[in-house]
This record gives structure tokens, C-alpha cells and sequence, in this order.
């Protein structure tokens, strides 16, 4: 399926540098941008919507009409006060792409559309994605098995084909996607989008701390553990972290125990020790600059396409 018309022609790359909790901020987003993908995060990455506001008025002095548009992911879901507050700032800076997450809301898609605005939704289960698609959503992020953050545990073999059955917006694929040949992959199989989270944790530009970024560095998928012990929700975190925060990743706590206090302190309850990655973490061994990864994104999905239609010309000359 073609891109909604608000990104046609505007992207270097069919990436979306996915809105990461305490990673994302508006370094990271104007230099995705400037670099020619979309650069997302999370309006909860400042305290206050007073302060959301003033990061939005910051990346939007950094931007021209010329670099790729933004995004900003918004939690739909009762327990956070702020969604209000936060959408109306949204609509008064006219932000080109909402992000939602823990809920689908028809009304919220009509007030983002009504200014010319995009709404994005990421689900990992067909059930919520049909949910989404009724909500008028102009694109579905499928954020499948392998993926970091709150991933699903479906193949996006199998997500991607019975998605696009009943949806026909915009398909974005999550998971394990962290080189330019990931990113071709996902066109392949029919997404028109990826989503590349973990990838752009080690980059210069992101809020993750030094030693964040050195973890990702020297991991791979067997450091990944998927779990609902962090905060109630499966989700991939860093194995090391989990040891360094005094969990046994073989023994790990209930949620209410962690709720407690009684083996973690609020620190680490908010994430802010304990670290999440995906599965396409061994391919992370370095932190460049976002514009050097883009650029190195870029080559080497060229060069995967090359390959490709090499090989359809070989096979058709046999």
C-alpha cells in the first residue's frame, strides 16, 4: 500500500525511529528528522505537559518544511492524567503523527484528522489490531515477537498477511529490525514502514545513559529476557540490567512484589535501571551519530534491493 499522501515524498528512508521511554528526546527526534526518516517520542518523556509543549516549540525551531516529519506517542489509557492536556498541545502545534498506545480511541482520531494529522497505533495481537482499524486509525504498528519494549509474541510472517486481509492504511513492522537490510525485509513482506527502536538507543543523540548504550553494545538475543515481572506487561529487557538492578532473571519477582518495593527501588520500577532491548540487539555494536546510521540504514538497504532483483534476474534467466 502507498504511504498516507502527509509522508510521500518526504522520507529518505521507510523508517520510523520508534518514541522510547526515557531514550527519546528532542535531539534525537530533530536528528532522525534531519536525516530523512521520522523521529518520534513520548509526550510522558517530560514531567509536565508545560514542559511537552516546550519541547514541541524546540523541535519544530530545529525542523524545515525540507526534513522528515515527527511523531509523538501518546498512552490512551485511564491511568494517565495527562492524555487530555497532552492531545490539546498536540492540536495546537499541529504535531503530523500521533503515536497511540494502550487504546484506540475514534474520537482522538477525529481531532488529530480535523488538523491534517496522522494516528499511528501499535498492537501485538490481531485482536486489538481489528480494534484499531474501527477506530479509523491511518496506520497499524505491528509490534511482533522479538521485538523490545511491551513486544507480542506472533511472527511477523504470520502478523503482517492476516493484517493486511482487513486493513488496508498503513502497515509498520517492529521487531528485531535493526539494519538497512531489516528495513528491506519488511517492505518485502509488505509493511510500509519499519519501526526501529533498540537500534537507535546507542546513537549519540539519544537520553540513554553511557552505560545503556555500552550493554547494547555487548549483548545479544540470548541477553534478551521477556517477562511480565517489570511492570505487569510482557516486555524484553536487558538480562544484565535485571542482575545489576539484584534480580535473578531465572527467579524473577511477581509484579506486586516489584509494586511492593520490595526488591527494587522506584527507580528501577520506572525503567530507568532496569533496560529494554529487542532481539536485533546482537547487531548493535556501535554508537554513531543519528545521521551516520541513517546513512549507514540507507546503503545498506540499497544494497539488500540490489541483491534481490539480482537474483530475480538470475532466476529468470535459468
Amino acid at each position: 500500500m502507498p504511504l498516507p499522501q502527509q509522508l510521500r515524498g518526504r522520507l529518505k528512508l521507510p523508517v520510523i525511529a520508534a518514541p522510547m521511554f526515557l531514550v527519546s528526546g528532542p535531539d534525537l527526534v530533530v536528528a532522525a528528522c534531519q536525516a530523512g526518516v521520522i523521529g518520534g517520542f513520548p509526550a510522558l518523556n517530560q514531567r509536565s505537559t508545560e514542559g511537552f509543549d516546550d519541547w514541541l516549540t524546540q523541535i519544530e525551531g530545529r525542523l524545515t518544511p525540507a526534513h522528515a516529519p515527527y511523531g509523538v506517542n501518546l498512552i490512551v489509557h485511564n491511568t494517565n492524567p495527562r492524555l487530555e492536556a497532552d492531545l490539546q498541545v498536540c492540536e495546537a502545534h499541529e504535531v503530523p503523527l500521533i503515536i497511540t498506545s494502550l487504546g484506540a480511541l475514534a474520537d482522538l482520531v477525529d481531532r488529530v484528522h480535523a488538523y491534517g494529522g496522522l494516528v499511528f497505533h501499535d498492537v501485538t495481537t490481531l485482536r486489538h489490531a481489528r480494534k484499531a482499524a474501527e477506530a479509523g486509525v491511518d496506520g497499524l504498528i505491528l509490534v511482533c515477537a522479538g521485538a523490545g519494549g511491551h513486544a507480542g509474541v506472533v511472527s511477523p510472517f504470520a502478523m503482517v498477511p492476516e493484517v493486511r486481509a482487513f486493513f488496508d492504511g498503513a502497515i509498520i513492522l517492529s521487531g528485531c529490525i535493526s539494519d538497512g537490510r531489516g528495513v528491506a525485509a519488511a517492505e518485502t513482506m509488505g509493511a510500509d514502514l519499519a519501526y526501529l527502536g533498540t537500534r537507535f538507543i546507542a546513537t549519540t543523540e539519544s537520553m540513554a545513559p553511557a552505560d545503556y548504550k555500552a550493554m547494547l553494545c555487548d549483548s545479544a538475543a540470548a541477553d534478551i529476557v521477556y517477562t511480565p515481572a517489570i511492570s505487569g506487561v510482557p516486555a524484553s529487557f536487558l538480562r544484565q540490567s535485571l542482575i545489576n538492578a539484584g534480580l535473578d532473571p531465572a527467579n524473577l519477582p511477581t509484579k506486586k512484589d516489584i509494586n511492593m518495593g520490595e526488591e527494587l527501588d522506584s527507580e528501577s520500577k520506572a525503567w530507568k535501571n532496569i533496560w529494554s532491548a529487542g532481539q536485533g540487539v546482537g547487531s548493535v555494536s556501535d554508537v554513531p551519530g543519528t545521521a551516520e546510521l541513517v546513512a549507514r540504514l540507507d546503503r545498506e538497504y540499497r544494497c539488500a534491493i540490489e541483491q534481490a532483483a539480482g537474483r530475480l534476474t538470475a532466476a529468470a534467466a535459468e
